[in-house]
């Protein structure tokens, strides 16, 4: 069985910065191209960064460009985002996801591309 939880979401003041991770088990880690999307109460889903299966391919929304940076550990099973200079705009549920891209450097941008997705993890950034 496929899972993967994120954690270390949480408040923030603006200008912070916040780390969070997703650990994944049940799957063959370094397979998978991982994303992180986000959804802000009452706006659609969106993708906000992607890594390759090796970590040498990054890939970064506009608007996280210069401030958001994916990593990935495979030794651990785990990605990570961390995010520097936030904003109140920033405010979502964070989501991770796996997509099946075995030795490819391709990087989803797109939700449906991927495979599996965890429950999420809150951030919250104040004014």
């Amino acid at each position: 069985q496929v899972q993967l939880v994120e954690s270390g979401g949480g408040l923030v003041q603006a200008g912070g910065s916040l780390r969070i991770s997703c650990a994944a088990s049940g799957l063959t880690f370094s397979w998978y191209a991982m994303g992180w999307f986000r959804r802000a109460p009452g706006k659609e889903r969106e993708f906000v960064a992607g890594i390759s299966w090796s970590g040498g391919v990054a890939t970064y929304a506009d608007s996280m460009k210069g401030r958001f940076t994916i990593s990935r550990d495979n030794a651990k099973n785990t990605v990570y985002l961390q995010m520097n200079s936030l904003k109140p705009e920033d405010t979502a549920v964070y989501y991770c996801a796996a997509a099946f891209r075995p030795q490819r450097i391709e990087v989803p941008t797109a939700y449906n591309q991927y495979n599996y997705c965890g429950q999420g993890t809150q951030v919250t950034v104040s004014s």
